[in-house]
């Protein structure tokens, strides 16, 4: 029968979901994962942290029997960091962990296909100089250019890397996909091909069977997280392995002793981080997921493109500041996604408004080089303002939010005005800037409302 090989990610995993976990129970979890008969043990990439690197260090030196596997990152320090770990490992193995869809490329690395490739090939032909063991792990796989991961792939391995691993960082494959994936890479491909599923669309299990069917050498698992369980591959071979042709060394009674102890300490940390979400603030080490999850709960739905956008922007503002709320999510939704060509340009307005009189608001607007004017009143100045622009146009789209901020002090302060219109279900956001709080809102509404005519245009 087939060794199938078993590469445990908790410890990646751990760091990802934020988990506060102390030096003592990331050793733990390691030194049980060892005990466990897994092949392999990773951890990510090494910063220039002296606590990281201690724990690093440490597990290293503890390992028995899995081998270790440690990410190069991109620089030079987190290079010679995880050359470190791995000289003082029994067997080590470096990883060279870059994307090969467009999005992550763009907005990770701002790098286009061609330049990421020949950075693939760099790494690992830099790490293939100081360890006989590499790996290159293709993030967000099955979303890449067709033709593109192949060519990564064939550049890695000309370079050097001694196995492959293809994840599906976004949850989006289906079982057939690993089974054709993995077929494709195999008839190409003499290395070790491993994968890393998803459990978003809850069928990871589903997922490892059929890349096993289709020759997949090794599989990605973990205690925590939205991967693979280990226990419960551990379950599917030991079930399955006549039918499969396959085996794994897995100690299935040890992992599910460790899966109970590390489930305690997730629940009690989730707690924690739960507590501080109903406080609706992002923490500033989210991942693009995480970012991308939060702007879908709050109904927008962006293409991948804007998603990056505003990641990238997340990313510079919490550079500086360790949390971003709702709110300042929001903003940053209506300042960098969705950005298209004006139809519907402002040229001027006049709003009157006062205890003893209805509200008048009288706006002009500019289109394709025609001006339309629109008047009407309105219960307070903006709601004028939005009903003389919906005269002009012909339509009423739904409010669904609206909010002011005042971006400087003083008298004189520049407001910001996000609004948020539904058109056919979908939200469009909209944002406005100006001395005149009336006109910043105007400016917001313009705004949305351009995006709604691209789109149905």
């Amino acid at each position: 029968m087939k060794k199938i090989y078993v590469a445990d990610i908790t410890l990646k995993a751990v760091v990802e979901q934020g988990l506060n976990l102390t030096f003592r129970e990331k050793l733990a979890i390691a030194e049980r994962l060892d005990l466990s008969n897994v092949d392999a043990i990773e951890l990510g990439a090494l910063h220039d942290n002296k606590e990281t690197e201690i724990i690093y260090r440490t597990i290293s030196k503890s390992l028995k029997n899995a081998t270790l596997k440690v990410a190069v990152g991109n620089d030079d320090s987190t290079y010679n960091l995880a050359i470190d770990c791995i000289k003082k490992s029994k067997g080590g193995c470096l990883q060279v962990v870059m994307p090969v869809s467009t999005v992550q490329m763009e907005y990770f690395y701002h790098l286009k296909a061609k330049a990421m490739q020949e950075r693939i090939g760099e790494l690992v032909a830099k790490a293939k100089k100081d360890c006989k063991a590499v790996e290159f792990v293709a993030l967000d796989a099955f979303r890449a250019e067709e033709g593109f991961l192949l060519s990564c792939i064939k550049t890695a391995t000309e370079n050097g890397a001694t196995s492959i691993t293809i994840c599906d960082d976004e949850g989006v494959a289906f079982p057939q996909d690993y089974y054709n994936a993995v077929k494709e890479i195999k008839a190409v491909c003499q290395q070790k091909v491993f994968v890393q599923p998803s459990d978003t669309l809850s069928m990871a299990g589903a997922c490892a069977v059929e890349a096993i069917k289709a020759g997949a050498d090794g599989v990605k698992t973990s205690i925590c997280g939205n991967y693979l369980s280990l226990a419960l591959f551990a379950d599917i071979i030991r079930a399955k392995k006549h039918i499969l042709g396959a085996v794994c060394g897995v100690d299935v009674t040890n992992v599910k002793t460790i899966s109970s102890a590390i489930d305690e300490v997730v629940a009690s940390v989730n707690d924690a981080s739960e507590q501080n979400a109903s406080n609706d603030y992002i923490n500033y080490n989210a991942t693009m997921k995480e970012v991308a999850d939060k702007i879908k709960q709050l109904g927008y739905e962006l293409t991948d493109k804007d998603v990056g956008n505003v990641y990238d922007e997340f990313k510079r503002l919490t550079a500086k500041k360790e949390d971003l709320d709702v709110k300042e999510l929001e903003a940053l939704i209506a300042s960098t996604a969705m950005q298209v060509p004006s139809t519907y340009h402002l040229v001027n307005y006049v709003v009157n408004s006062g205890n003893i009189i209805p509200a008048t608001a009288n706006i002009t607007l500019e289109k394709d080089g025609q001006r339309y004017t629109g008047v009407s009143t309105g219960d307070g100045p903006i709601d004028a303002a939005f009903h003389a622009i919906e005269q002009i146009i012909g339509h009423h789209y739904e409010l669904d939010d609206f909010q002011v901020h005042a971006i400087t002090k003083g008298r004189g302060a520049v407001g910001s005005s996000i609004i948020r219109l539904r058109a056919d279900g979908k939200l469009y956001p909209g944002n406005g800037v100006s001395t005149d709080i009336v006109g910043a809102c105007i400016r917001a509404y313009i705004n949305a409302l351009n995006k709604i005519v691209y789109e149905e245009n």
